[in-house]
């Protein structure tokens, strides 16, 4: 076994924060040294200062861990941010002056052109942004690495391998995002019992434009976005977890549907800690993939497709589903930072 290296998370009593602890129990590369949450957590052993909300109990490791405030310094190497963007920004920024990797699951940094906002299995060679981003800003050691919306990590694989293969035109996409997407306590009952929520508060504009930037190409220490337009429209739904798209795609080049399906399921997936077997699983059942019995597919770290089909406006429509607060979130970030360390960047 090679290194351990000690890892901090910012945002630590809330969803995502939550879903880094239970998914690095046990993790060969990372161990928790340093939790740190809001001045109401600060200063409380994490058992204390965190409403578990996940199966099982809070795990050992971690109970009596004092819960830091969220700023430099920290007792650890890596730097796992889940805060709200409200705070991020500013707090991102200051661990990565005081020489901290931030892998963070806020959006607050994902738009910025010289900030890699990375799915591994697609865009592993937008890292090159980082030198620009030290230069840029000043940053000795420390740097921010960035992982998509969860909604957009539904829809972004499948797309990505039609785009390699036969290129796109235009995307026009519909997602029924999970509550546990909004955090705890999410959404009133009141509101998303008997009911759909056809807004999610800048939502849209974050689903339009950060496929562009991930299907980009890298050149000239710069990002040159993707040349496809997406429309898209999002819907909270009452799920509890697992997001799914509704999607419609035209292509540049023309493909039978063995073509479309085959470009999928053979995107090939990483070698890394938590990657899973099969990056993109497809399912021709009918009636698959459905949230409930689809999202865990390889421990939450797979997009499932199915209801792959010719369109009548568009070339193809498909159905994408992906387990929002683990490939959607926390799952994301720590693949990003396994594949930082096996570039030899971390």
């Amino acid at each position: 076994m090679g290194k351990k290296y000690r890892v901090g998370i910012l945002g630590a009593t809330g969803t995502v924060g939550q879903r880094f602890i239970q998914l690095l129990q046990g993790h060969q590369q990372f161990e928790i040294t340093a939790l740190a949450a809001s001045d109401r957590s600060a200063g409380k052993p994490y058992a204390e200062a965190c409403a578990w909300k996940l199966t099982g109990s809070i795990p050992e490791n971690v109970r009596e861990i004092a819960v830091m405030p969220i700023e430099p310094p920290l007792d650890c190497d890596i730097v796992f941010s889940s805060l709200p963007s409200t705070v991020a920004r500013e707090t991102e920024e200051a661990f990565a002056r005081a020489g901290y990797p931030v892998i963070s699951n806020s959006s607050s940094y994902r738009m910025d052109e010289d900030v890699p906002l990375l799915i591994p299995e697609i865009n592993a060679d937008h890292l090159g942004l980082l030198e620009t981003q030290r230069q840029k800003r000043g940053f000795s050691k420390g740097f921010i690495v960035t992982n998509p919306n969860c909604a957009v990590m539904s829809f972004a694989p499948p797309l990505a391998a039609l785009h390699r293969k036969f290129g796109i035109e235009s995307v026009v996409v519909t997602t029924m995002q999970a509550i546990s997407g909004a955090g705890y306590p999410g959404v009133s009952s009141m509101d998303i019992t008997d009911n759909v929520l056809p807004y999610i508060a800048g939502e849209e504009p974050k689903v339009e434009t950060e496929a562009q930037k991930i299907l980009g190409t890298f050149a000239n220490a710069s990002v040159e976005k993707a040349d496809f337009s997406v429309s898209a429209q999002c819907f909270r739904v009452n799920v509890l977890d697992g997001h799914t798209a509704s999607v419609r795609v035209d292509l540049k080049q023309t493909a039978t549907l063995e073509d479309v399906v085959e470009a999928m399921t053979e995107f090939p997936s990483l070698s890394l800690h938590s990657s899973p077997e099969k990056f993109i699983e497809f399912t021709d059942e009918p009636s698959r993939p459905q949230p409930r019995l689809d999202r865990d597919n390889g421990k939450g770290m797979t997009i499932t497709v199915g209801r792959v089909f010719p369109d009548n406006v568009f070339d193809y429509r498909f159905v994408a589903l992906s387990h929002n607060t683990v490939r959607g979130a926390a799952g994301s970030a720590i693949l990003n930072a396994e594949l930082l360390i096996d570039k030899g960047i971390i």
